[in-house]
């Protein structure tokens, strides 16, 4: 419309009368013709001074408009940026105004604040596009797409896009960033480096131009499937050639087998058609690694043309057998391929079993490369090494295009798989799982210098061959994960118990530490202990079965005896002093946390006090809790791990080390890659002499005639200390069996031994722990069992102790 003078009000600017426009074509935006008419109408006429700020805000107005895309002077009006206009109208109506000039009033009328936006710029929408392609809001980028870009793609399609790239590539992060910019009109291209992370193909970088169109007054982008990466084309599809190398094996400390890759045989029976079972259970217990009464026990109720599963064997050890093996009637041998296990598993709860990989890992193991139909570590040292064991894949990454063209993305070179060597000794870890068998409980040996497991038996055991889909004996697969024992629960670390008496040697150390207590502290050790009340008796051990008690003892000979009332009274004064010191010392002997062993399960256990108490139960403590807790009852939980941590830093001075069941990685003939070294998790609280106090009482246990083990390790040669404990099952069964130590050989070439047996519901500690703790010691030191038998292996013996 036709631009006019308008009326006035008016103040004064740098010694000029300046009119205030107040028309509504000031306000409004102007043409082109009638900004050029005004200009050289009124520039000829104006006084000097309007006439410079004149040209200063023409030639403002002027390069506004070249500079900002959206305002060139090539377009036919100024009205695509309306607020933008509506400001420059401002300033050239007030050089205008400036022009025509007015007498000057008093009082000035106050303008009010004019809002600004800032230019919008490519740059802006390119850095906000690449910044949700980094954290993959693959919406946030869809958001700024042309409305043509998202009319050719729908949200879904473009976010499918993105993660067949990342699925593809095996694309781990993405990483960008702006290079430069140029804009031209309604069209610019910012360009940009990217670098797509990659598990199987290292860093992919490329540089891309970002094309973006000026959709009203922002920029969008204008997208297209090669701005993920350039070579996909219209028409290409993104491809992944892998390859992998074959599973590493898991071996033991001596480099034995745990897992292996190869072949295997399958091994059953059919009871009716044996002829000579005594030749075959002969044959058959060396290669399946169970005893003959375990052998037979698998088929003693099955009928007579049942094909009765029994295990698997390596096929090398098979061959060297196979001629007596065809000639025994009723044995039947299967071979396949197949991830073994020998003796039909050693430590299985330990080294574990492989599984397919669950949907809900999927997208994790493709994003490592994996295909998805692999199998994988499920638990135990298989998942746990999974890195190592399966190897880095190699392979090309291509785009192949229509017309059979294939354009290489990228390329990687495939790395051979590492060998696991674990901590364990298989032999002995054979002998534990075989005296263990018809128990529920667990054996655990450690080194007790560096906390390297020698030994982890948890049973009932499990034949992880069994997870593998091609072994003919698979169908027994479903007995096992219905047992109602849970063969699968490692009960060595996850099985949380009260300790029982063994618990007393915390409560020692703790008396000890208080101040309240001595090595040289005596109590006369009755049958009864009445400090809560004579409502309220507690009784020791020896009460109901004809033992007298001992009578006045020190503190060795109450850890010896393991006498009740001494302990009752000991954790009844320290909570009189401070009801928080007890639960404090135990944990400083790492109970109620986990031991960060690292590649199994475990559970933390349970210290009691009184916050505890208050926030689980909404009750207060009371010295009876203390009093429960000085032998090993009440709230108290603990692993065996724990408890045989606890003893192994007796042994060797103190230090609690971190149990460890890997000894090295290591690639096919290279050097290893890790190796064990010790890791200290803490030091017990105590001084040299109260440790030696520790040390003379668990020896006692085992060689003074008052000791609660005494007779169940006669004849051993090697020295042993350790402490009974018999405690009671909080679920209502038969008490539990624990009998805990170490070895005091001392011998260059066998590290001393630190030792956990674990029975669940059998009963008396010095009944059935104390005699596996010996035969594991015989084992361990000769090789073998002595002629000493377990007294469930014959008559039963004298009066236990707990």
């Amino acid at each position: 419309m036709p631009f006019s003078i308008p009326t006035f009000s008016r103040w004064n600017v740098n010694g000029l009368w300046i009119a205030l426009p107040m028309s509504w074509a000031c306000r409004s935006a102007i043409s082109c013709a009638n900004f050029v008419k005004w200009v050289l109408i009124l520039l000829p006429i104006c006084p000097r001074p309007a006439k410079n700020l004149l040209r200063i805000n023409v030639r403002y107005i002027l390069q506004s408009s070249m500079v900002n895309s959206q305002t060139s002077l090539h377009r036919p009006h100024f009205t695509t940026r309306p607020f933008t206009f509506s400001l420059l109208n401002w300033v050239l109506c007030i050089s205008l105004a400036a022009c025509v000039g007015a007498p000057a009033v008093t009082t000035p009328i106050a303008l009010p604040p004019t809002p600004t936006r800032p230019t919008p710029n490519p740059e802006g929408t390119a850095a906000a596009f690449l910044d949700a392609w980094e954290r993959a809001d693959y919406a946030g980028m869809y958001s700024l797409l042309s409305p043509l870009s998202q009319d050719a793609t729908s949200l879904e399609e473009f976010q499918q896009a993105y993660e067949n790239v990342n699925r593809t590539a095996t694309v781990t992060s993405v990483e960008t960033r702006l290079l430069n910019a140029l804009a031209s009109g309604d069209k610019a291209a910012v360009r940009f480096s990217v670098t797509l992370h990659t598990t199987l193909f290292g860093g992919i970088t490329r540089e891309i131009n970002l094309p973006l169109v000026l959709t009203g007054e922002l920029w969008t982008v204008s997208w297209s499937a090669n701005l993920i990466l350039p070579e996909l084309e219209p028409g290409g599809v993104l491809v992944a050639n892998t390859s992998f190398p074959a599973r590493a094996n898991i071996y033991d400390r001596n480099g034995k087998g745990l897992a292996v890759q190869g072949e295997a045989v399958a091994i059953g029976v059919r009871p009716g058609q044996l002829q000579d079972e005594g030749a075959v259970l002969n044959v058959l217990s060396p290669l399946l690694g169970l005893t003959p009464q375990q052998l037979q026990a698998k088929y003693a109720n099955a009928q007579p043309d049942w094909y009765v599963p029994l295990g698997e064997a390596a096929a090398a050890d098979v061959q060297a057998n196979l001629s007596v093996l065809y000639n025994l009637p009723g044995v039947t041998l299967d071979s396949y391929t197949t991830r073994f296990y020998p003796f039909t598993g050693a430590a299985p709860q330990v080294v574990g079993y492989l599984s397919a990989i669950s949907p809900e890992r999927l997208s994790d193991y493709q994003a490592q490369g994996y295909s998805g139909d692999e199998r994988v570590g499920a638990v135990g040292l298989e998942a746990w090494g999974e890195r190592y064991l399966a190897g880095t894949r190699g392979g090309t990454l291509s785009v192949a295009l229509p017309g059979n063209q294939v354009r290489l993305v990228a390329e990687s070179v495939r790395q051979p798989a590492q060998a696991l060597y674990a901590t364990l000794d298989r032999d002995l870890q054979i002998a534990a799982q075989q005296v263990l068998h018809g128990f529920r409980g667990s054996i655990i040996v450690l080194d007790a210098n560096t906390g390297a497991v020698l030994t982890m038996a948890s049973s009932p055991t499990f034949d992880p061959n069994l997870f593998e889909p091609t072994n003919p004996n698979r169908d027994q697969l479903t007995e096992v994960l219905n047992d109602p024992a849970n063969p699968l629960l490692n009960r060595a670390t996850q099985g949380a118990y009260p300790p029982g008496s063994i618990f007393k040697v915390v409560v020692a150390s703790a008396a000890m530490l208080s101040g309240l207590y001595t090595r040289d502290t005596i109590y006369n050790c009755g049958n009864t202990w009445n400090g809560l009340g004579a409502n309220n008796i507690k009784y020791n051990w020896t009460f109901g079965r004809g033992i007298r008690p001992p009578g006045r003892i020190d503190l060795v000979q109450a850890i010896a005896t393991s006498c009740n009332p001494y302990f009752y009274q000991a954790a009844f004064d320290m909570d009189a002093q401070d009801a928080n010191f007890l639960p404090q010392v135990a944990r400083e002997f790492g109970f109620g946390a986990f031991t960060q062993i690292g590649q199994v399960a475990e559970a933390p256990g349970l210290i009691p006090d009184p916050a505890w108490k208050l926030e689980t139960y909404n009750d207060a403590w009371r010295p009876g809790d203390s009093v429960n807790m000085g032998i090993g009852q009440g709230f108290v939980l603990v692993t065996p791990l724990q408890i045989v941590q606890m003893m192994a830093a007796i042994r060797n001075g103190g230090t609690l080390y971190q149990p460890q069941l890997v000894e090295k990685i290591a690639p096919p003939g290279g050097a290893p890659t890790y190796t064990l070294t010790p890791v200290p998790r803490g030091q017990l609280p105590l001084s040299p002499e109260q440790l030696e106090t520790i040390r003379d009482g668990l020896r006692a246990v085992t060689t003074e005639t008052y000791g609660t083990a005494r007779f169940r390790f006669l004849g051993l040669e090697i020295p042993v200390s350790g402490k009974t404990g018999t405690a009671e099952d909080p679920g209502g069964g038969a008490s539990h069996a624990w009998f805990a130590g170490y070895t005091e050989a001392n011998q260059p070439d066998k590290p001393d031994i630190a030792m956990v047996v674990m029975i669940e519901n059998v009963g008396e500690g010095s009944e059935y722990a104390a005699p596996i703790f010996r035969r594991m010691v015989e084992v361990y030191f000769y090789g073998k069992p002595s002629s000493y038998l377990m007294p469930w292996e014959t008559a039963p013996a004298s009066t236990p102790a707990p």
